[in-house]
């Protein structure tokens, strides 16, 4: 396993600062726009008129045939959800997923985004969803193993009642979009993959308010909940340095909220 996981320099890690910077700018900068009666594909095209303007490239357009710059999942859609003319409405949970490329380097990084005032469940769902993400991003460093931070995200979401999905991973990435090693959000510590400086993925937990099982529609990308039941989920892309980790993804927007 280690043998195929790419590792990164130091002078790869300035590509994916501006990578990640603009990941997260993007997402910040859609925010304001996520409001009753817009649609999807307005919010996809809004993200992509701002990705385009920084000279960069929305890496999901044409990937393995993909339609659209962004994944954005609402409500009991897991991930992949395709941007359309459905409008969102007061009391939608959505999630806005980007992944560009800036010479190169790709970021990539997906949040949460509430129209109105959603339930308290969603509202409990959409926290669950950002602490675990956090609580495994701190235990990223050199010498831990894949499986602590999947076994850290499993015990803390489904302490607080929700499940985590199986069906779906982070990923390596860098210099290329899906990459080794997969990064499971569940499992057994002291397993998987030894982190080393230079080790770069996302980590990206998917958690429903019901049972873990997804089903994928039939447009080939869309994944929902089987029960239909509320899901949530929040991304990062990090990089393993000497002494812990760098998360590239992060945003003064983000860290407010």
């Amino acid at each position: 396993m280690d043998q195929k996981c790419r590792i990164y320099s130091p002078e790869d890690f300035v590509g994916l600062r501006r990578a990640g910077w603009l990941a997260a700018h993007i997402l910040d900068h859609v925010a304001p726009l996520v409001v009753n009666g817009i649609t999807t594909l307005e919010l996809d095209q809004a993200c992509q008129d701002e990705i385009l303007k920084h000279n960069a490239i929305p890496a999901c357009k044409g990937y393995n045939g993909y339609p659209n710059s962004t994944c954005i999942s609402l409500n009991h859609v897991v991930c992949h959800g395709i941007p359309s003319a459905q409008k969102i409405r007061n009391g939608d949970i959505l999630n806005i997923d980007v992944t560009v490329i800036v010479d190169g380097f790709y970021g990539d990084s997906s949040r949460m985004y509430v129209v109105g005032k959603a339930s308290p469940k969603a509202l409990e769902l959409i926290d669950a969803a950002r602490s675990a993400l956090m609580l495994a991003i701190d235990l990223v460093k050199p010498g831990a193993r894949l499986g602590d931070v999947g076994s850290a995200i499993q015990n803390y979401v489904e302490a607080r009642k929700f499940s985590v999905v199986r069906d779906y991973c982070g990923h390596g990435i860098g210099r290329v979009f899906h990459d080794e090693p997969a990064v499971l959000h569940f499992g057994k510590p002291g397993t998987g993959l030894k982190l080393k400086p230079g080790h770069v993925f996302t980590i990206e937990p998917m958690i429903n308010v019901g049972g873990h099982e997804t089903r994928l529609l039939a447009d080939g990308w869309t994944a929902v909940t089987r029960d239909h039941s509320l899901s949530a989920q929040f991304e990062h892309t990090v990089g393993v340095t000497e002494d812990g980790c760098e998360i590239f993804t992060i945003s003064p927007e983000e860290s407010r909220g």
